[in-house]
């Protein structure tokens, strides 16, 4: 593998990379601070900022009467940007703060005194349920006879399954700087994976024009979702400052802040029933979700669809209804993470399978085979076709390739003596993720492409770097098209001045989209190389616009939009294929075409085709194309402390023909670690009035090293199949984190025989994992 590095892997090592606060402070800059709730549910009595205004330093404080538009929100605009009357979650902001330095701000926002009358909050998703205190309306998908596929199953199953939250835990918190320019508008500097919301939250909250607002984005340090629309209150704290002001203003939570005031992934709590028969084949399957969304909307309806698309997973299912609601809480509003709502719904009907298998005193495994997708069974429950289906094909090969049936046996071995200290478990389980948005107009970008004189490119796109790489992966799509080298290319800053309207990096869709566009636009602009090169090639050199351009002495060149001449564009030269020897280095050539006044630059739009999913019926083609992968991990259980270690993880993926196979390993390696954390350690815990406790690295769980396979492959399959993307490739973002959950049923494989009962939520955390060891012990315990 000979994968080129990241863009900015030079600068991360050496502390060269710059975020929104290694932006210089500007002389009359000021400091913005957020002024929260302690309360999840309450009135709002008084806001007392009278003291806090007569600390030196402390310029102004800021209410929701100070924004000309109070309201957001990226489906429903049901959030203000500030609690006017009412608070719904603890962390909700009320009041900001700009003040001369960090020190004057810490005291001014100590001194603010909020006066509520408390209400009851809703602090859990039964009690939503119980009170239907729901965002947004009931959702459905079913095919077939669900009645009649549950008569003809020979045993029929009901469970549940808890799937906590988790939190983003990015190394930069939210963090925007606003410099007013001079002609009444705001440029703002932030860290958002959205830089058009930004634009256009900003634009409302202050009454002023789309035009007036030019959001940019160099880079994340982190983001994962949480930025996706989180950021862009942020943003507008900054912007209403400035703004009014006319200074700069710059606002970066402290990482507790940050925790306390942004939602998390979405708790989701699925209840299901499930018909099968005597080989574990599954004849009708019931699935009711139900999400706490928090307090408000924001993405959490578009969450839930995502969690109903993935209830099926890897497995063809004849009769399914699966419903979801999301839940109204008095928690912060729950958003993006990566995988979206995928991970619950995939979380679902891996744990049915597994309590099938135990049913049926079958390996799990064998019962995910034998419901596996293939040729005859290979449309999903919304109607949609999986073309280019490897699944089969990736269980067959992962099985021989990590040794499946004959580490089942040494397990087995190990877990029956009495000697061992720990349990062990195995699991292989499957990802079939859809990649494009579920919202169709959101699957489209647009890019600018511009070659200077000295054949070096400037490449403008939506896509904004959050450390996943594709500012390279576009670098590498445009060099290749042109020819050139890598090291000539480079992707500029995302700014909405040069790219408007765009959508989101989410969805896994970063490259999908905005690397066609890129690659589109190079394509025009390269047609019209060819045919100054095709010209340029029968002239002598000193016939050549450089030498003659000055002087008038020669016609120009003249391009339309027919063909392209023969020509090979390669090493940083153009050849003529019947004439190798015939060629002109690209630096020439774009200078020639210059001289020639034929254009070097060019704007592309590129939009998903194929896309019909209506939301309302369920069905449709929602996906561009689906990736797939298999995952076997191997776990230990310390039957004391319930300690789980990861000893050996193979991952086997699909990712098409990769455009650059080194990040796209580095994404399925941190992808898998990051549900990891999220299947075994996250665990956020909250106070009986909804506060977060867990805001810290001394308190929330991330994964570390220890926590990480002690032995972990990852290989990918050959698959030139894959012709619908640009170039043959599968997006990686998202789908390696779903195969965390190999772990999660491996962790369940081992408690089982000490405990055939058991039933882990997710995190299986060493507490949660030693009560499911020892559920009779804890409960006289409890008791006490």
């Amino acid at each position: 593998m000979t994968s080129k590095p990241h863009d900015s892997a030079h600068t991360h090592v050496t502390g060269k990379s710059e975020y929104v606060d290694d932006r210089p402070i500007l002389p009359n800059e000021l400091h913005v601070g957020v002024v929260y709730s302690e309360e999840a549910h309450a009135e709002i009595l008084k806001i007392d900022i009278a003291q806090a205004l007569k600390l030196p330093g402390v310029v102004t404080i800021y209410t929701a009467k100070d924004f000309q538009h109070l309201h957001w929100g990226t489906i429903f605009q049901d959030q203000p940007l500030l609690a006017q009357e009412k608070v719904q979650f603890v962390g909700e902001a009320i009041a900001i703060i700009a003040a001369e330095s960090t020190d004057s701000l810490r005291r001014g926002l100590k001194a603010v005194k909020i006066k509520y009358k408390p209400l009851k909050p809703t602090l859990s998703i039964q009690a939503a349920i119980e009170k239907k205190s729901f965002i947004g309306s009931e959702r459905q998908i079913e095919r077939g006879d669900l009645e009649q596929g549950f008569s003809k199953s020979k045993h029929i199953l009901e469970g549940e399954v808890s799937i906590h939250g988790a939190d983003h835990f990015y190394l930069e918190s939210q963090a925007s700087i606003a410099y007013p320019t001079d002609h009444g508008g705001i440029e703002i500097h932030t860290s958002s994976q959205h830089p058009t919301e930004v634009q256009h939250v900003v634009a409302h909250a202050l009454g002023i024009k789309y035009k007036d607002v030019v959001c940019v984005v160099k880079r994340m340090g982190g983001a994962f979702g949480g930025k996706e629309s989180q950021g862009a209150p942020f943003a507008a704290y900054a912007a209403l400052v400035a703004h009014k002001l006319q200074r700069p203003a710059r606002i970066v939570l402290t990482k507790d802040d940050d925790m306390i005031m942004t939602g998390k992934r979405n708790p989701f709590f699925n209840r299901y029933r499930v018909g099968f028969d005597q080989k574990g084949k599954l004849m009708g399957l019931e699935v009711d979700l139900y999400s706490d969304g928090g307090a408000y909307a924001d993405l959490s309806t578009a969450i839930m669809e995502r969690a109903m698309l993935h209830c099926d997973n890897a497995y063809f299912i004849p009769n399914i209804k699966i419903t979801g609601q999301v839940c109204k809480t008095n928690f912060h509003p729950h958003t993006a993470f990566r995988g979206f709502g995928g991970p619950k719904g995939v979380a679902t009907i891996e744990k049915i399978l597994e309590e099938v298998a135990d049913k049926l005193q079958l390996d799990a495994f064998d019962v995910r085979k034998i419901n596996c997708y293939k040729d005859g069974e290979d449309i999903t429950p919304y109607g949609q076709q999986l073309e280019n289906n490897l699944l089969p094909e990736l269980f067959t090969k992962l099985e021989a390739q990590c040794h499946y049936r004959k580490r089942q046996r040494e397990i087995k071995s190990w877990n029956e003596s009495s000697k061992e200290e720990t349990l062990r478990g195995l699991s292989l389980t499957a990802v079939k993720f859809g990649i494009s948005f579920t919202t169709r107009f959101l699957n489209q970008g647009n890019a600018l492409v511009n070659i200077h004189r000295d054949g070096t490119v400037q490449v403008s796109t939506g896509a904004t770097e959050m450390g996943q790489g594709v500012y390279q992966r576009i670098r590498e799509l445009v060099a290749e098209e042109l020819g050139i080298s890598c090291d000539t290319v480079q992707v500029m800053p995302t700014s909405t001045e040069k790219n408007a309207n765009t959508s989101p990096t989410a969805a896994s869709s970063g490259t999908d989209i905005n690397g066609m566009a890129a690659l589109l636009a190079a394509k025009k602009i390269k047609q019209r190389l060819s045919q100054v090169a095709s010209v340029v090639l029968d002239l002598p050199k000193d016939r050549w616009a450089q030498t003659t351009a000055g002087l008038g002495t020669e016609a120009e060149v003249e391009v339309d939009h027919k063909l392209s001449p023969d020509l090979h564009f390669k090493d940083g030269k153009v050849y003529q294929h019947k004439d190798s020897a015939k060629h002109i280095s690209f630096s020439d050539l774009t200078n020639e075409a210059f001289l020639n006044r034929v254009s070097l630059c060019e704007y592309a739009h590129y939009k998903i085709p194929h896309l019909d999913f209506n939301k309302l019926k369920g069905q449709g083609r929602a996906f561009l194309y689906f990736t797939q992968g298999v995952a076997a991990t191997e776990v230990s259980v310390n039957k004391i402390s319930g300690e789980v270690k990861i000893l050996r993880t193979d991952i086997l993926m699909d990712l098409g023909r990769p455009i650059n196979e080194g990040l796209d390993i580095g994404q399925v390696s941190g992808a898998y670690i990051q549900g990891l954390g999220w299947v075994t350690t996250e665990n956020l815990f909250y106070s009986n009035k909804g506060k977060l406790l867990s805001h810290s690295p001394s308190t929330y769980k991330i994964p570390n090293i220890q926590d990480t396979p002690r032995k972990f492959n990852i290989s990918l399959i050959e698959n030139i199949g894959n012709h619908v993307n640009v170039r043959g490739t599968k997006a990686v973002g998202e789908p390696p984190l779903l195969l965390s959950l190999s772990a999660w049923t491996a962790i369940r494989n081992a408690v089982k025989t000490v405990n055939p009962q058991v039933c882990l939520q997710i995190p299986a955390t060493s507490e949660v994992v030693l009560r499911q060891m020892y559920p009779t012990r804890f409960e006289q315990w409890d008791q006490q």
